[in-house]
């Protein structure tokens, strides 16, 4: 059974920074196809950041240069690094984790990241 527990999330002023973990079990994010996602209120989940099995990196415009995604292979967790944070990267932070890339995956719960001005 494959499980995703985000954490990290909280409350920062712009100009701040914030990092993610996303603690995988069920599935290796060593091996397999891993990412960050994001949705604000009355939007639609994105893709903020992701790492593929064989290790391509892919962001967002939005964030590039100011987030990095990693994984650590021996805690076997997801991480985000989210620094000069703005308003509007305001949203919910949902780590994926899939065994292909094509598939839907598995998600967490989420968790809040709200950046005040």
């Amino acid at each position: 059974q494959v499980q995703l527990v985000e954490s990290g999330g909280g409350l920062v002023q712009a100009g701040g920074s914030l990092r993610l973990s996303c603690a995988a079990s069920g599935i290796s994010v060593r091996v397999n196809h891993v990412g960050w996602y994001r949705q604000a209120p009355g939007k639609q989940r994105e893709l903020v950041a992701s790492i593929t099995s064989a290790g391509k990196l892919t962001y967002t415009d939005s964030v590039k240069g100011r987030f990095t995604i990693s994984r650590d292979s021996a805690k076997n967790t997801i991480n985000l690094q989210m620094n000069s944070l703005k308003p509007e990267d305001t949203a919910v932070y949902y780590c994926n984790a899939k065994f292909f890339e094509l598939s839907p995956g598995y998600w967490g719960q989420g968790t809040q990241v709200t950046v005040s001005s």
